[in-house]
């Protein structure tokens, strides 16, 4: 919906609300007038119900907003004295509507001084859990998401089987742009797989100011541009063009910032032609083609020893096998094997089509060099350059692209250059030959990115049955912090002893306060 659209829809909205309030507002002392004032309204109708000023605002948030509606309501019907289950259930059900027929055709009395707490159990219940879910929702929506990591693109760095906090604040939280859609869930329901929300109406989107810039080597967590799955997993293989803030989160190393000229030889990411130095956290893994001397070769016992999860594959060919991730320091620690003959790292020769923009003789090896869009910054449009930019122009900053006669025309003008509206990022897992990014479906758009993973607060391994409960939660991993300098440092301990000193402190007052 463009902007206008969305005006015409509140100024119904406020109609809506006018002709359903009007008398109920009179009833409570006020003038019927200031049921029609938008946004005065609110704030009059919160004096209304005896709630703070503040709820206002919560009805402007997307999603959050849908909760509070629902509790207004209540509160309203509540305000004039219909406060029983039958009356709640009618005003929910009937999305408001069941005041209309308050405001019409009963005779009710304003109840000026009334409790604030719910006459009945039901509806103390429902008071709670919609409190709890605004609360929940606001801080999902704007501080701090959990998120899964559910492939091995960032192995060693992040596992399969982390459960992180993902940090909204660090690159600034935006505002959704679906508006109707369950609180604190993505794009399916779980456990049912169906949709999540309605992909109408869409709302104007802005991002807050954040903390910092995306830096280079950053691990992000983004909405993947080009997702069109119904859901993860699906075995359908159903395909849905979803709303940007519905695309499937991906987290990946952001090794390319806007303004870079970024390039890959023989594996390794360069920038402005200067080899990218990765933090002392981050281990890229490739695939190995390792040779034996025949003599007995145990994939398990090497697959244990050096920490491998992806995998050791005979090729078909004798004593050789494919190592599909595995660390240079690994790779060094397999050289001095004596039953290794020879250990080889895979490096692509031959060109791949599938890697972006699908017309260059480039591998995911051997890349680029390609440039990285900056706001503000401009391009020159040719035959060559539109591969790499086309998308950017049309889906990612709304403009008419078409190529006529051998002109260019943006939004029907010809064009030579063109001028990117927001930054753009490249995105690369460290497990460089199973990592699906930026390498295949190109850049980042700024308005993709959903936050900074700080904290892995649960870690489990996948690959352990849960009768070896102790083995298969990694305690070392409780309580990390994603990036910083050093090896990840568990502070697990530290938080069980500040667990045990609150408890401990909450007895001591409790019985203090009974013994006084």
């Amino acid at each position: 919906m463009t902007v206008l659209q969305w005006f015409i829809f509140f100024l119904a909205l406020q109609i809506v609300h006018y002709l359903g309030t009007w008398k109920l507002y009179e009833k409570a002392g006020r003038k019927s007038w200031e049921a029609a004032i938008p946004v005065y309204n609110a704030i009059v109708l919160m004096k209304i119900i005896n709630r703070p000023t503040w709820w206002t605002a919560l009805l402007f948030v997307p999603i959050v907003n849908l909760i509070m509606f629902i509790v207004v309501w209540v509160e309203t019907l509540r305000s004039f004295g219909k406060n029983t289950t039958k009356d709640t259930i009618l005003g929910v059900i009937t999305l408001g509507f069941y005041i209309y027929y308050i405001n019409y055709f009963e005779e009710v009395t304003y109840k000026r001084d009334r409790s604030l707490v719910a006459t009945t159990k039901t509806g103390d219940t429902v008071s709670s859990l919609l409190f709890a879910v605004v609360v929940a929702t606001l801080v999902h929506g704007y501080v701090l998401q959990p998120f899964n990591i559910p492939t091995a693109s960032l192995e060693k760095s992040l596992l399969v089987g982390d459960f992180l906090f993902v940090s909204k604040l660090h690159y600034g939280p935006r505002t959704p742009k679906t508006a109707v859609a369950l609180p604190m869930v993505h794009d399916s329901i779980p456990l049912v797989g169906t949709k999540s929300y309605l992909s109408y109406p869409q709302l104007p989107s802005f991002r807050f100011p954040g903390l910092q810039p995306i830096k280079r080597n950053d691990i992000v967590v983004f909405n993947w541009p080009i997702d069109t799955v119904y859901f993860f997993r699906d075995p359908s293989g159903r395909h849905i063009d979803k709303p940007l803030d519905k695309r499937s989160n991906y987290v990946k190393r952001c090794v390319g910032i806007p303004g870079d000229n970024l390039s890959i030889k023989n594996g390794d990411v360069y920038i402005d032609n200067k080899k990218l130095i990765l933090p002392e956290r981050a281990k890229p893994q490739y695939s190995y083609t390792v040779v034996t001397d025949g003599s007995s070769f145990d994939a398990a016992y090497i697959m244990e020893d050096l920490q491998i999860t992806d995998g050791v594959y005979p090729t078909g060919k004798p004593n050789e096998f494919y190592f599909a991730a595995i660390t240079e320091a690994s790779a060094k620690r397999l050289k001095d094997n004596p039953s290794i003959k020879s250990i080889v790292r895979n490096n692509s020769t031959e060109p791949d089509k599938r890697v972006f923009p699908h017309n260059q003789n480039w591998n995911q090896d051997n890349y680029g060099p390609i440039y990285i869009p900056k706001a503000g910054k401009m391009v020159h449009l040719n035959k060559e350059t539109l591969p790499f930019y086309r998308r950017l122009i049309t889906v990612y900053e709304n403009n008419t692209l078409q190529e006529k006669g051998g002109q260019i025309l943006i939004n029907g003008k010809p064009a030579t250059t063109y001028t990117f509206k927001q930054d753009y990022y490249w995105m690369m897992g460290d497990n460089r030959h199973n990592s699906e990014d930026s390498r295949y479906w190109g850049f980042v758009p700024f308005d993709h990115v959903v936050g900074k993973p700080v904290f892995i607060w649960w870690s489990i391994d996948p690959n352990l049955p849960w009768s070896r409960a102790i083995d298969k939660i990694r305690w070392n991993r409780l309580f990390c912090t994603v990036g910083g300098d050093g090896q990840p440092t568990s502070y697990f301990p530290y938080f069980l002893i500040l667990l045990v000193g609150w408890f401990g402190f909450d007895f001591y007052r409790k019985r203090k306060a009974k013994n006084s």
